[in-house]
């Protein structure tokens, strides 16, 4: 027993992946054309995309929301747990890196599940609101700029059920959040969005240390 997560070698890791991950091919290849790139590193890992699939499955998710699109291997793993009438409303600034994700997610088959909006989340988020979509999401996923992570999660709140989920990347910045010397923007936003949400009656939350930090929360 141990009472803290384990540090993770690199041996530990491909053993973890080596009984655990169940990726397809076409996901595969979407990783590891992205890590081919010279910002691949801003893509999840393969253990959290799986990890968030059966998040997807385990709430019967229908209609889902993401913020940080990248080149779409969160939004293909979270198409390919959705059934045939599921809805991902993917919101990226980004036509280059997302075209990337198009090509893959048409192969996997799932591109009918993905409704992709280039422009600011936040114009889209507010657009959904107006529309009158409040309540009806049933999980969000957020990796985008972290200075907005905050303005992002309210939205997201309003549109999102009761008993809904909402998964956030990058909680833990590289280990920069307990740094004290470090006051960048990115690091000081994320500070103040884990003590926004832990304070926060209205969810339900637990940090994980998977992946760079995922930090779920059920809304009441």
């Amino acid at each position: 027993m141990s009472r803290k997560t384990l540090n993770i070698s690199d041996e530990l890791y491909d053993y973890i992946l080596s009984v655990s991950l169940r990726e397809s091919e076409v996901q595969q290849q979407l990783r590891e054309a992205t890590r081919e790139l010279p910002v691949g590193g801003m893509q999840i890992s393969p253990e959290q995309g799986q990890f968030m699939g059966l998040l997807v499955q385990l709430i019967g998710a229908v209609r889902t929301l993401e913020v940080g699109v990248f080149t779409g291997y969160s939004s293909l793993s979270v198409a390919l747990a959705l059934p045939d009438e599921g809805h991902v409303v993917a919101c990226d600034v980004s036509e280059e890196w997302t075209s990337i994700g198009k090509r893959y997610w048409q192969e996997a088959g799932v591109a009918h599940k993905i409704d992709l909006r280039l422009g600011p989340a936040l114009d889209t988020l507010d657009q959904l609101l107006q529309a009158g979509q409040e309540g009806t999401y049933d999980f969000a996923f957020i990796d985008a700029d972290k200075t907005n992570y905050s303005h992002y999660y309210e939205r997201i709140l309003q549109l999102l059920r009761p008993g809904g989920v909402i998964a956030v990347d990058n909680v833990l910045w590289g280990g920069s959040v307990i740094e004290h010397d470090k006051q960048d923007e990115d690091t000081v936003a994320i500070r103040a969005f884990n003590q926004q949400v832990y304070q926060d009656d209205r969810v339900h939350l637990s940090l994980i240390p998977i992946g760079d930090g995922l930090t779920l929360l059920r809304k009441k």
